[in-house]
């Protein structure tokens, strides 16, 4: 795909806001996750199986892990008395948008020239956290229809290799090969295959190269009105197919768009469940923690079948 220059990236930024104007306020996009589109998803359960679409939280560092989270145990069995009651007890800490725990980002968490989304100050982020636009937007979930798209199976491949892009036109072949179609409200996910080659291959420096979407894909999610995009990468490319711009596809869907992303999620246990059940669509359910002036959170989103 060909790189975007500053002036191109800019058209296309101005083109997205405005084909979205209608996902306003803190829930930005969210808002198009009406209670008619929750229970219709719920309805289109079958044989009701779950799985997760979250990867394990990683403790040991790496070349794509340089700030693993800590899990410390603050009441180790050795403490413990042979009799009466105790409790085994620990702690966590982590890097919310480190590049291999899954999570969500919040749309607090895009500054673009100067501004959060809507034109909202950078200053409204201060050493406290977020005064608007956090995670808490999401506090009563995120809950809708669900749909996967799986790129690398529409390339007989089994990944995209770091630096390939997702176009627009993958993202409707996709949906003709796998016989589904992305509808308003939908959380999209589109899979690249960054978890698999991973384990085949082991980590690398993802911050360096890594498969993602190509920015002008976006307007295939403005078109439809997606509520939600999620990859198992970290839904942009790298190296930036963008002059000037590191995360393109981060400032068009967050700051142009309102559109909250998750990011490193993993599809492994998922493709083989919708291949045995001929579909590609699912209820989805991801509950973020409630966490005052966040600007994303760790998350283990579930399709239920």
């Amino acid at each position: 795909m060909p790189r975007l220059t500053a002036a191109e990236f800019d058209a296309l930024y101005k083109r997205l806001a405005s084909a979205t104007s209608w996902a306003k306020g803190e829930r930005g996009s969210l808002v198009a996750l009406t209670p008619g589109r929750v229970a219709a998803a719920a309805r289109d359960v079958r044989p009701g199986r779950t799985v997760t679409l979250a990867a394990p939280v990683e403790t040991s560092p790496g070349p794509d892990n340089p700030e693993p989270a800590t899990h410390t145990m603050r009441n180790p069995p050795k403490q413990h008395a042979d009799t009466g009651l105790h409790f085994a007890r620990d702690s966590f800490a982590m890097n919310v948008h480190g590049d291999t725990d899954s999570h969500l980002d919040a749309l607090c968490h895009v500054i673009y020239d100067g501004t959060l989304r809507g034109s909202v100050p950078a200053s409204s982020v201060t050493p406290d956290g977020a005064t608007t636009l956090s995670v808490e937007a999401a506090a009563d979930g995120i809950v809708g229809r669900g749909v996967l798209l799986d790129i690398p199976r529409l390339r007989g491949v089994p990944w995209l290799e770091p630096g390939d892009h997702v176009t627009a036109d993958d993202l409707g072949a996709a949906e003709a090969s796998q016989r589904v179609r992305i509808s308003e409200g939908d959380l999209l996910f589109v899979r690249v295959g960054h978890r698999k080659r991973r384990t085949a291959m082991g980590p690398w420096r993802t911050a360096e190269a890594r498969a993602g979407l190509h920015p002008t894909a976006l307007e295939f999610l403005a078109e439809r009105r997606v509520a939600v995009l999620g990859s198992d990468g970290n839904n942009d490319t790298a190296p930036s197919s963008t002059e000037g711009v590191d995360f393109p596809v981060h400032v068009l869907a967050i700051h142009a768009m309102g559109l909250h992303l998750l990011d490193y999620l993993q599809f492994e246990d998922l493709v083989p469940v919708c291949e045995a059940e001929r579909r590609w669509s699912f209820l989805c359910v991801i509950a973020p923690l409630r966490l005052p002036g966040a600007t994303g959170s760790p998350v283990n989103p579930i399709a239920i079948v």
